[in-house]
């Protein structure tokens, strides 16, 4: 019996730790809010190499929290064209989400963003 409560004390003791980290790296990943400006690391595989790629854009929206089917939907413009890419937050290809810039949105859908151009398009730093 002795034995059976050392194995299970130190099953539970290491079981802890990874917990609190999975928790923090989630929390990290959530820092972010529609019109933050972000980079994004996804990891892509040509052929028989894996590289990161990042795309830097704006938060249009962030759908269902949280959970693990969470996306955010990222905008950029490039020569002129916008692109749209959307992500899923838990998706072990992505690396890792790294906001560059809060900036401050008075809504959670940016929608508006895509026929804006010029001043309209701009938002303020938080």
């Amino acid at each position: 019996m002795a034995e059976e409560n050392k194995i299970t004390e130190e099953i539970k003791t290491e079981e802890t730790p990874v917990k609190e980290e999975v928790l923090v790296a989630e929390s990290e990943t959530l820092d972010f809010r529609a019109g933050d400006m972000v980079k994004v690391y996804q990891k892509i595989k040509d052929k028989e190499k894996e590289r990161i790629q990042i795309f830097e854009g704006q938060v249009l929206f962030a759908k269902h929290g949280k959970e693990i089917g969470a996306t955010i939907t990222v905008r950029k413009v490039v020569g002129g064209i916008g692109i749209e890419k959307t992500f899923p937050i838990h998706s072990p290809l992505i690396e890792k989400i790294e906001v560059v810039k809060k900036l401050k949105a008075r809504r959670a859908k940016l929608y508006y963003l895509r026929d804006a151009k010029g001043r309209k398009a701009r938002l303020k730093a938080r």
